[in-house]
């Protein structure tokens, strides 16, 4: 230190002298080497007296903390929970009345669904897998951080599974 002192190159660092200006000590100036705010400060000595004429102004530096990250919420919150809980009712609603409506010379409307409405253990099988399949595509958008495609995943069966139970409700 006393070496760098000695030969001139800790004057490198100093302010130039045209960049202080009595209006300059209201200005904020951003550092882009330090991503640091600098800003002149008067001094105090410490016997209480002002800095004396013609002397530079010191520069209090402000750290600039980077943005945090947003909390991840986990993948089994509450409104997970009550999300996939409804989903699993409303499967369940569509099983219950989808069958009722099969056994009482309806016809499944549901193309795919169709392929199974022979059988009752491969009609609960479908439901069960429906309901399956919107948890694990919830769970995929969650893991690649996709938290809104997450929860709308399960609106849209929610919605869907509504639709079709409101459905067979009103056509037996």
């Amino acid at each position: 230190m006393a070496v760098l002192a000695t030969s001139g190159l800790l004057k490198a660092q100093d302010v130039a002298p045209a960049a202080t200006s009595k209006n300059h000590s209201e200005a904020a100036e951003i550092d882009a080497n330090t991503l640091a705010i600098a800003k002149p400060a008067d001094v105090i000595l410490p016997t209480g007296s002002p800095r004396p004429a013609g002397s530079m102004p010191a520069m209090a530096i402000v750290v600039v903390q980077p943005p945090t990250k947003p909390a991840v919420h986990p993948f089994w919150d509450r409104q997970n929970q009550i999300l996939f809980a409804a989903n699993g009712a409303l499967a369940a609603s569509d099983f219950f009345v989808t069958r009722w409506n099969l056994e009482h010379s309806g016809k499944e409307m549901n193309p795919v669904t169709r392929l199974m409405s022979g059988s009752t253990p491969a009609l609960a099988a479908n439901f069960a897998l429906e309901t399956g399949g919107v948890m694990g595509v919830s769970y995929l958008f969650h893991k690649t951080g996709h938290h809104k495609l997450e929860r709308i995943t399960s609106y849209v069966n929610l919605g869907g599974s509504a639709y079709a139970v409101c459905y067979g409700m009103a056509h037996r």
